[in-house]
């Protein structure tokens, strides 16, 4: 399943069935699995480059909700039930909801970054943790997550470039440990990797947030949570998400579909808002541009979904809500069988709908962050936005036909984005506005 990257992630000419971005490397043509050593790659690189160094492991220092979003995304006059923060249980027992799940992470991550401004007077970068012989490794190791940015994410990547060199190093290595991440169920090795491996990645992922990174990429990432109030929970719920698509391919309802989203393409957004950095005049809470940033990853993960429809069937997966398909009258034979019918144009215009309300939803929230980061994440907003235009524009053909955004409309769409970027925050936010 194509893995959306929230804040980070636009669409390239060319995006396999993974949005598969993070967690590779290439030599020559080649993709490196993220549990082998990038250090043996690494150092293949230097002895290129005619140097003996090699990198070593090493220290380096009322509930808020969208608004018309929140549940199954659709209004009352829909066939699909709006979920409220608390739903049954099959013994009918009352249990939290994913979106309030997923609402508490929204609102300890924004509490972190509160503490920091309290502290602090703003999201400063903190200095480099300069080691003996380390500088230059570490110098390398950031341009290399930017190389691999470049590669996968060409749009966004420009868009990086007109922010401070720190925030844009920062958010080079968050792509990149995501991209590998992404890359262990939806690679080229998905196919050899087990929970066993996912939780030695996960017990790396803990080394590194400790000072020991294992690789020159996780040295970057080691370094960017030392300068930002980066928290390793989203890191971790990632990497549940993988979990995931190790052992279930239905979901049973829009409940259980939320929690995935949030896993895989959500997470994103909350590693991303401490480095980004939310505008010093926005009115906006904290919470509220969390929850604009959470928004988005959902938005583009379910546009992922609605893509890549019959690319999912084929590998014997359907990541749509079970209980929704019913009510259309559909089944997941009728999705193996690739047909289309007036049912499924019905059902897939419900679910656009629904991607569209969050992507508004998280318009809200781009206005709030520091001037400097709006343009990536205004190309990227506005990029995945179309490929819900092209799914329409196809006849809602999901099951044959690759919905995409030609280079012509990517060109177009950047200097619309970076138009966008130069608005500054409104004064009466819609996301809560400050006490």
């Amino acid at each position: 399943m194509s893995v959306a990257l929230l804040w980070i992630v636009t669409p390239s000419i060319e995006v396999s069935n993974s949005v598969g971005f993070f967690n590779s490397v290439r030599d020559g043509n080649r993709l490196l699995d993220p549990s082998i050593s990038i250090s043996r790659y690494w150092g293949s690189i230097r002895a290129k480059k005619g140097r003996k160094e090699k990198w070593n492991s090493c220290s380096v220092s009322t509930d808020l909700k969208y608004s018309g979003v929140g549940g199954s995304g659709l209004d009352s006059g829909s066939n699909f039930p709006v979920l409220s923060s608390m739903v049954a249980n099959p013994a009918g027992e009352l249990a939290v909801s994913s979106e309030q799940k997923v609402y508490d992470v929204v609102l300890k991550q924004a509490a972190l970054v509160k503490k920091q401004l309290r502290s602090s007077g703003d999201l400063d970068v903190k200095p480099d943790i300069v080691l003996p012989g380390t500088l230059s490794l570490l110098s390398e190791a950031y341009d290399r997550c930017g190389e691999v940015c470049a590669e996968y994410a060409k749009t966004f990547y420009l868009g990086t470039l007109l922010m401070t060199p720190e925030r844009r190093r920062a958010i080079w290595a968050i792509y990149v440990w995501c991209r590998r991440t992404d890359e262990l169920v939806d690679g080229p090795n998905a196919s050899h990797i087990t929970p066993t491996a996912l939780d030695r990645w996960e017990s790396r992922l803990e080394d590194l947030f400790r000072g020991r990174p294992f690789d020159m990429l996780d040295a970057a990432l080691s370094d960017t949570v030392t300068k930002f109030p980066v928290d390793i929970q989203p890191f971790e719920d990632m990497i549940e998400g993988m979990r995931m698509d190790l052992r279930k391919s239905r979901y049973k309802n829009f409940d259980e579909l939320y929690l995935y989203c949030y896993y895989v393409a959500g997470t994103v957004g909350l590693m991303s808002v401490p480095v980004m950095g939310i505008a010093p005049d926005s009115q906006a809470t904290t919470e509220g541009v969390y929850n604009a940033a959470l928004a988005l990853g959902i938005a583009n993960q379910l546009t992922n979904i609605l893509r890549d429809v019959g690319e999912d069937a084929r590998r014997g997966r359907v990541y749509l809500p079970q209980d929704e398909l019913t009510q259309a009258g559909l089944s997941d034979e009728d999705i193996f069988a690739g047909k289309v019918t007036d049912k499924w144009r019905n059902f897939m215009k419900n679910q656009i709908k629904r991607a569209r309300m969050f992507f508004d939803e998280a318009e809200k929230g781009v206005t709030e962050l520091s001037a400097a980061s709006r343009w990536p994440v205004w190309a990227s907003l506005l990029l995945y936005r179309q490929i819900l235009d092209e799914i329409e524009a196809n006849d809602y053909n999901n099951f044959t036909q690759r919905a995409y955004v030609s280079k012509a409309k990517k060109l177009l769409a950047l200097p619309i984005a970076y138009t966008k970027s130069l608005v500054p925050p409104s004064r009466t936010s819609s996301l809560l506005t400050k006490a």
